[in-house]
């Protein structure tokens, strides 16, 4: 675990540095930062994004914007369908990473997706779902905040609870500890709190893809239906 620890925090490094030097490639409230781009299709909608690294070369993630003010206590909800199309969770990836800013800079907890307490033996060609990984038990990593590596998110919101949010990522980077050094997984209807992200749009519902939303946000009974509800927003 301690090895686990001191691999991450050059990982954690590397990916935010690429999110500094994130290009704008998607719809507002998200952005996508190094190999991270949108696939066909989703689970139970028309599009989901891929998220990949190989060995120690190549790293992506998901930029979510965090609105002005929000603190650690304001987070109670985290969550994600995933799917596995090559090697499984390990590395510590895939992962949130919740930016705090302390006096001493910004810092992250570490929230990790997979079987605890290793986050290792993700199944393949299958879409899961994590839950909510923000309950007053689940586990995190408060570790780069001082704290231990497995936290209660209870404990972590009692400690830490006041300290600004400055962002959130979902990110994949540990190619290097799966079998085969490719780590790919596609990622959909990612949850903050009460906001659900699809990764869709109106153009999503062309070419018969409105008949692809068999769940939420639809299903639609055309396509202008579909094409109505993005374009007002949901």
């Amino acid at each position: 675990m301690y090895t686990l620890r001191l691999t991450l925090v050059a990982f954690v490094l590397a990916s935010l540095a690429l999110v500094q030097g994130t290009t704008a490639l998607a719809a507002s409230g998200y952005t996508f930062f190094g190999d991270a781009t949108l696939v066909h299709p989703g689970n139970s909608s028309n599009t989901a994004v891929q998220l990949s690294s190989v060995d120690l070369t190549t790293s992506s993630g998901i930029d979510f914007a965090t609105s002005a003010g929000i603190t650690v206590n304001d987070l109670n909800n985290l969550s994600t369908d995933y799917k596995f199309t090559a090697g499984s969770c390990g590395g510590g990836a895939p992962r949130f990473q919740i930016n705090v800013s302390t006096t001493t800079g910004t810092h992250n907890i570490f929230v990790y997706l997979g079987p605890p307490p290793n986050y290792t033996g993700c199944p393949i060609d299958g879409w899961l779902n994590t839950g909510n990984l923000l309950t007053p038990t689940s586990l995190v990593d408060a570790s780069q905040l001082g704290g231990p590596f497995y936290d209660p998110w209870a404990l972590a919101q009692t400690t830490y609870g006041a300290l600004p949010v400055t962002g959130i990522q979902l990110v994949t980077d540990g190619g290097w500890a799966v079998v085969g050094g490719t780590q790919i997984v596609l990622v959909d209807n990612v949850m903050i709190n009460s906001t659900t992200y699809t990764f869709e749009n109106k153009d999503s519902c062309k070419n018969g893809g409105w008949q692809d939303f068999t769940s939420s946000p639809g299903p639609f009974k055309n396509q202008g239906d579909c094409v109505s509800f993005f374009a007002s927003g949901g």
